[in-house]
């Protein structure tokens, strides 16, 4: 079923949220791209965790002439903290994710909600393209879209359409997302992953059509995608802890190389050919990896960068996990009951009939 003329005018609302954190640079490219879709019924909510630049005025700027942008505080600061803000503010019947460093086509939103007006999905996603300005960024962008960067992370280079495990920047159901009590805020990154865990988990399947193209801006350094990853790997343990049978051969594989290139550079003094075997082979591996890669980046400059990138990706994300386990922080939930208590206490305040309606019991809004 595809969405008519009509649906497009008036069909059901779409609530959009953009987190936010000192986005100036990005956030009105970001905004414009979804003012423009082809599906007009939208309300974009942008959750601002206390910025420091530009980009509340930015924000406030296009609300001053568009109505359907609306600007919400987020004093958490934390990614789940702002999704769980829009939902409370949300009156749409659709929930759509956009980061702030990202655009998208004209007809993102109707085709998100194509697939949903068939009722056979709990959520949509599409495949983030990584764009960068520099030489660093471009070689960035062509490792993540490498399966020997990101393994098998369809939304990463995926070409069929297909049910996954995970979707980036997802679309749900507004229902859905209240059923299962948002976000956990004890899990600020990987929060996502971990959501559409809970989303399968309830009985129903993600989607991911590769024709819903995201365009967004990775990092533009090394250095920087190494950091980045670093956070992710800490991040996974929290959701592995929690949900332990959510991990894949993919999410343990960079600590496993990170133990064996340790192994490796300690065995060396005693044992040198069995100990730099593996190393060498390993930059061996990535070499490899950036000559397979380097037809497809036009930036001639940002080839050499290749094997570095896949490095940072890989040795970030093992370095990560193993502070993270080792660290032995554990996830509470602390985070998410935080946020279902308040949903309560305020239905429960309704209910007393003081006049406050709970905010994620508004009506939804049709066009």
């Amino acid at each position: 079923m595809s969405a008519s003329p009509s649906d497009i005018e008036s069909g059901p609302l779409v609530s959009v949220a953009i987190p936010t954190l000192n986005e100036q640079p990005s956030i009105s490219i970001c905004l414009e791209s979804v003012l423009a879709q082809t599906w007009r019924n939208v309300e974009v909510l942008v959750v601002d965790g206390g910025s420091t630049d530009r980009t509340r005025d930015l924000v406030e700027a296009f609300a001053a002439v568009d109505p359907r942008v609306r600007l919400l505080d987020n004093p958490r600061r934390t990614q789940p903290a702002a999704l769980n803000r829009a939902v409370d503010e949300a009156l749409g019947e659709y929930l759509i994710r956009i980061d702030a460093h990202s655009t998208v086509p004209p007809t993102y939103v109707e085709g998100v909600i194509d697939h949903f007006l068939t009722g056979s999905w709990g959520g949509v996603g599409g495949r983030k393209d990584g764009v960068a300005e520099t030489a660093q960024g471009h070689a960035i962008a062509a490792a993540l879209g490498s399966r020997f960067g990101v393994g098998g992370s369809t939304y990463h280079h995926g070409t069929e359409m297909q049910t996954v495990d995970h979707i980036p920047f997802g679309a749900y159901p507004l229902d859905v997302v209240r059923e299962l009590g948002g976000w956990d805020e004890a899990i600020p990154t990987n929060e996502d992953f971990e959501f559409d865990y809970r989303v399968r988990a309830s009985g129903r399947e993600l989607l991911f059509d590769p024709s819903l193209t995201i365009a967004w801006q990775t990092r533009e350094t090394v250095a920087g995608l190494f950091t980045q990853y670093r956070r992710y790997g800490r991040a996974k343990v929290l959701t592995v802890r929690k949900h332990p049978d959510s991990a894949s051969p993919r999410h343990i594989l960079p600590a496993v190389l990170v133990a064996a290139l340790a192994g490796s550079l300690l065995m060396a003094p005693r044992r040198p050919r069995p100990g730099l075997g593996f190393i060498l082979a390993y930059l061996a591996g990535i070499t490899g990896a950036g000559l397979l890669t380097a037809p497809g980046v036009a930036d001639p400059r940002a080839r050499r960068y290749l094997p570095a990138a896949f490095a940072a990706m890989h040795v970030g994300h093992g370095i990560g996990f193993w502070e993270g386990l080792l660290g032995g922080r554990r996830p509470d939930a602390s985070g998410l009951e935080s946020w279902r208590n308040g949903r309560a206490s305020t239905a429960t305040t309704s209910a007393t009939g003081d006049g406050t309606r709970p905010r994620y019991a508004r009506r939804r809004g049709r066009g």
